[in-house]
């Protein structure tokens, strides 16, 4: 069956940096979007970034521009979230999930699959 992984969540202070891992099997990984989402205590999921098939087309959450970047390695089923310059509002659980598409996706109800999130948290 399809499993996603996150890990690489962690305590950071603010202006830190982390770095999450996805890791994917049981599906043909270079066909799916890939999407990092997150959730904060008491707050709807929210789409932090989305990367296409081959990598080559993102998009960023308006919040997250120019502080995080998606990319994947498709040789290792890997999808990544480079987090700089954290601030506390970036406090969350962040997911990924995947998407049979050839288009950007960033409903988060198109997904059809989830990891079981990683936490994040930020401290000023």
């Amino acid at each position: 069956q399809v499993q996603l992984v996150e890990s690489g969540g962690g305590l950071v202070q603010a202006g830190g940096s982390l770095r999450l891992s996805c890791a994917a099997s049981g599906l043909t990984f270079s066909y799916y979007v890939m999407g990092w989402f997150r959730q904060a205590p008491g707050k709807e999921r929210q789409i932090v970034a989305v990367i296409n098939v081959s990598g080559s087309n993102t998009y960023y959450a308006d919040s997250v521009k120019g502080r995080f970047t998606i990319s994947r390695d498709n040789a290792k089923n890997t999808v990544y979230l480079q987090m700089n310059r954290l601030k506390p509002e970036d406090t969350a659980v962040y997911y990924c999930a995947a998407t049979y598409s050839r288009a950007l996706v960033v409903q988060d109800l198109s997904y059809n699959y989830w990891g079981q999130g990683t936490q994040v948290t930020v401290s000023s």
